[in-house]
């Protein structure tokens, strides 16, 4: 997660020289458009927010502590900015030199014990576990499935790494860039605008199988999708009998 100040960004600027990041989707990362499911769809059902975390988390170090982390049934879901996630393996656009705050590192590992690669795998950041809310309680862990949306654009990704215990909304390199998000480390992101929807008790083995993530994410977005769809059709259908 990015904890950006003022201070940081001008000692970055003058420890860094100017970089400039492609914008354009990396070769392996995925398409854009992924699934069969309507971003609007998605957004529809999750138009209402049950928190369920204690507080409120804040988009940014310094931001006001306003979103909070919703909740149904089936998901967990909160709607905030999108940072870019350089950690983990290091690439041509994701390393010391593009990124001022790059670590080697992310929360969870691959299979072959190498830490996750940002520019290749979509996946988001949740915050640590802490007092505002615990990400394990509620059926979420290393390799759980998410739905990103942004505007009219779905995309499949796997929980993939840990912030901050009281900033939200972060996602890895290839996320952003699937997206149509400036994937940039130094500067790229968006300010709002995003919704990350987490599929409790999902989980992808390998993590870093983005086919299964998305076959995964297909599957229980249909599932989550249908089921109010389902609902209303049935109420409809009791009214017409009613009617009758």
């Amino acid at each position: 997660m990015r904890v950006q100040t003022l201070t940081l960004a001008v000692a970055g600027a003058a420890l860094l020289a100017p970089t400039t990041l492609p914008t354009s989707v990396h070769p392996n990362e995925p398409v854009r458009y992924e699934g069969s499911v309507r971003a609007s769809d998605l957004l529809a059902k999750v138009r209402d927010c049950v928190r369920v975390s204690n507080g409120y988390y804040r988009s940014d170090a310094g931001a006001h502590a306003d979103i909070p982390v919703c909740g149904t049934e089936d998901v967990v879901f909160w709607k905030a900015d999108m940072d870019i996630d350089c950690d983990g393996q290091p690439g041509p656009r994701c390393n010391g030199r593009t990124d001022p705050y790059f670590a080697d590192t992310t929360a969870f590992q691959q299979s072959d014990g190498r830490y996750l690669d940002p520019e290749r795998l979509p996946f988001i950041v949740v915050p640590m576990a802490g007092s505002i809310w615990n990400y394990r309680d509620y059926g979420i862990r290393g390799g759980s499935v998410a739905a990103v949306v942004y505007k009219d654009r779905v995309q499949y990704a796997v929980v993939g790494d840990t912030g901050p215990h009281d900033i939200i909304g972060e996602a890895s390199y290839a996320t952003a860039a699937a997206l149509g998000i400036n994937p940039d480390p130094h500067g790229g992101g968006t300010a709002s605008g995003v919704t990350y929807i987490v599929f409790k008790n999902s989980r992808v083995s390998p993590i870093e199988n983005h086919a299964a993530a998305v076959e995964t994410g297909e599957r229980l977005a249909k599932q989550f999708v249908g089921a109010s769809a389902e609902g209303a059709a049935g109420a409809e259908s009791d009214e017409t009998l009613a009617d009758d």
